[in-house]
């Protein structure tokens, strides 16, 4: 069954998100402060890298309790209360749904490290529709970037002081094209991962393989070689691609984070122009079939931003396409499945 929300409607879920996250986004900064005064307490997940604090859990009752009691009829995916049940299969249906990480960057700020997002996503028929992603720890008072994925939406960045917006700027102007030779000369963002295991076949070990493949200098490593500008793990997976949505990237290729890490900024990717699909090449692709979008639920991303026709009269489409797949090329194949 597929539903239909007016762009006035989409407006007002829009706004509505907005303030939610920045409202969690203030408490995460009171507690920063509380946390300079105290050692405050973490919980492990699967192990020493993947971690919770009681700050997490508080922002994702914040935000569930709000969107419930704003959109009563609206589903709800957190990522604090899908990993405490015991239900670990795909639940986004075609359901007005909200996709929730309180935050991303956990380990970020238990270091005090600024890389860190509050994501709040809204799907419309199982497609990231409108996106808010706030760093409480940019900026002033923080940073929003945000986008109604429409024809007649639109995508922003707002840096914030006490009082309000300092600078508020659209992200729909087109960037330029992509480089001629990308991956060559462009910014690549990807994440280590909670995968730790010390084997030549383990996620770890294919991913140190990827980053130095994509560093290494043209025609070296049998050819993988790509001499990408630089590599950037930031520690967020939602900071990740909200860069390469606003430009301030080239390509993201991440494996193992979860549809709560990368749904609002999927939806300011789409709306700037941008791609997302599977960081595996699909087994039956053929040479000059079209790409598909990512599944949300697939845990493997390659995103590339949204760019003008180049010189050569290549649409923004071919020229991501290409980038695509010569990043196939050059990249191990990444094993992450969802529990069972």
């Amino acid at each position: 069954m597929n539903h239909a929300f007016t762009i006035e409607e989409l407006r007002d879920l829009h706004e509505f998100a907005c303030k939610l996250a920045r409202t969690a986004g203030a408490y995460l900064r009171n507690d920063q402060i509380r946390r300079r005064r105290i050692a405050l307490g973490t919980e492990e997940k699967l192990n020493s890298v993947d971690l919770v604090t009681a700050a997490d859990k508080s922002v994702e009752r914040l935000i569930r309790d709000s969107v419930k009691d704003r959109y009563p009829e609206h589903s709800f995916i957190g990522e604090e209360s899908y990993s405490a049940g015991q239900e670990k299969r795909f639940l986004l249906r075609d359901d007005p749904t909200w996709i929730v990480d309180p935050v991303d960057g956990t380990v970020n700020m238990v270091h005090m490290f600024p890389m860190v997002a509050i994501s709040v996503g809204f799907c419309m028929n199982s497609i990231p529709t409108v996106g808010v992603v706030f760093a409480p720890f940019l900026g002033g008072d923080g940073t929003l970037y945000s986008a109604i994925h429409h024809p007649e939406g639109g995508a922003w960045m707002a840096e914030y002081g006490a009082h309000g917006p300092l600078t508020e700027l659209p992200l729909i102007t087109p960037p330029p094209p992509l480089p001629e030779d990308a991956p060559k000369g462009c910014l690549f963002f990807g994440e280590w991962g909670k995968d730790r295991r010390d084997s030549p076949q383990s996620n770890l070990s294919k991913k140190a393989t990827n980053f130095v493949n994509m560093a290494t200098e043209i025609g070296g490593r049998g050819g993988k070689g790509s001499m990408v500008h630089g590599i950037r793990s930031l520690g967020s997976s939602t900071m990740d691609m909200v860069f390469v949505a606003s430009g301030q990237g080239d390509i993201m290729f991440e494996a193992g984070c979860w549809e709560w890490d990368v749904c609002a900024a999927i939806a300011i990717l789409l709306q700037t122009g941008g791609i997302v699909v599977d960081s595996n090449p699909p087994a039956d692709l053929g040479d000059n079939d079209p790409i598909p979008m990512a599944n949300i639920g697939g845990r493997r991303y390659l995103a590339i931003r949204g760019c003008s026709e180049d010189p050569k009269g290549r649409s923004s489409r071919e020229q991501q396409e290409r980038v695509v797949r010569e990043v196939w090329k050059k990249t191990e194949r990444l094993n992450y499945q969802r529990p069972l």
